[in-house]
């Protein structure tokens, strides 16, 4: 078996128990009153299927949600939203109060938000801050390319930048929290921080709720067998586990999880059976860049991931250029889902017992819309 590749042979029938259909069904609700909101489309990539012997291969294309380049702004409107909502003790659980109404409440009690981010969930967070009128800033990893910066800025925070990595900025934003008035948005879960990460989780439920009928229309009412999801600190993988994998769902798939062999934390806990902490480096896959897993995703990844795997900056640079050639325009977070279908695919006793067969409907979950990027020599 590749190294690259990691079974887990027990999630196979495990189920998550929770209220996803009920989370879900508010949460779309509460995303349908916020401006522009429309479903995310899915793509079909016929040609890929019958290359790799499959019944049909999907695309959820998350390049454009809310006009921004990624579906970080699902959680985080949600989070924020419902944070917020807990700050003031306003009860919004159900959607209660608008978000401008929120907002003026908060302005008015001298609310502040910090946050960390890689790129995505940073913009995301400035957005919502955008809509509610609420001050934010967000910390940045050294790393961070310049342009990406400046739209987080162009949504009106104020950014700064710490040299380091994401895990070194956790401390830091934690800290800042600490001032009155302030409150911490982050996707990934510590020591006496988890509501707002499960917010987000809830958020990412609206993606999954549009895909299930998407996938319905694409394939003529055959649900998804599989699903393929980017994992960095463990949010979105996290809610994409649960859904599918939910008591009483009609049809179960098979989780398959991916990351940049530079910074693998999930593949490397799954291997170790307990989380641990890796040392990540350079990857172009940059909101993938996370060494630590969140603390409420990890219960759920070890017990419910089927397979992870890892890919190189060069096979998600050849995914995205893939991607491309078929009109559907990603990143490399984004296209790492099909370089890791493929990495699978390659292995044939993997592929079997995985049931990546032409009865196999695998939904791909493209996280990230284009970006410059370095090129992988």
């Amino acid at each position: 078996m590749s190294s690259f590749i990691h079974i887990n042979p027990d999630a196979r029938g495990w189920s998550h128990e929770s209220s996803r259909a009920k989370n879900e069904t508010k949460v779309l609700a509460f995303h349908e009153t916020l401006p522009d909101y429309n479903r995310t489309p899915l793509h079909t990539l016929p040609d890929v299927a019958r290359e790799l012997g499959l019944g049909h291969v999907l695309v959820k294309d998350e390049s454009n949600r809310f006009g921004l380049p990624a579906f970080k702004i699902l959680g985080v409107s949600w989070a924020i939203y419902r944070a917020v909502g807990w700050h003031l003790g306003i009860p919004v659980a159900e959607g209660q109060i608008s978000i401008a109404e929120l907002g003026a409440k908060a302005r008015k009690a001298g609310v502040e938000i910090v946050t960390a981010t890689e790129g995505n969930c940073g913009r995301a967070v400035a957005r919502m801050a955008k809509y509610m009128g609420i001050p934010v800033r967000v910390w940045v990893p050294g790393f961070m390319p310049e342009a990406t910066r400046e739209l987080i800025h162009s949504e009106g925070a104020e950014v700064i930048v710490v040299e380091g990595n994401y895990d070194d900025l956790i401390p830091i934003v934690s800290e800042e929290a600490e001032i009155d008035g302030t409150i911490l948005i982050l996707d990934v879960a510590f020591e006496g921080f988890t509501d707002v990460p499960k917010y987000f989780v809830q958020g990412y439920g609206t993606m999954l709720a549009e895909a299930d009928q998407q996938v319905l229309e694409a394939t003529g009412q055959k649900p998804a067998t599989h699903a393929i999801v980017p994992c960095g600190a463990g949010s979105v993988s996290q809610s994409v586990t649960a859904h599918y994998k939910a008591p009483g769902r009609e049809s179960r798939a098979t989780i398959v999880a991916v990351e940049p062999t530079n910074a693998a934390c999930l593949h490397e806990s799954l291997k170790a059976g307990q989380s641990v902490t890796f040392q990540t480096s350079h990857t172009i896959m940059d909101g993938l860049n996370c060494g630590t897993l969140s603390t409420t995703a990890w219960p759920v990844l070890r017990a419910g991931i089927d397979a992870s795997v890892m890919v190189s900056d060069a096979e998600a640079h050849a995914a995205v250029q893939e991607l491309k050639a078929a009109r559907i325009l990603a990143g490399p977070c984004g296209a790492a889902a099909l370089a890791a279908l493929r990495k699978v695919c390659a292995e044939p006793d993997i592929k079997k017992t995985q049931g990546l067969d032409e009865n196999a409907v695998v939904v791909l979950y493209c996280t990230e819309g284009p970006r410059d990027y370095p090129v992988p020599t």
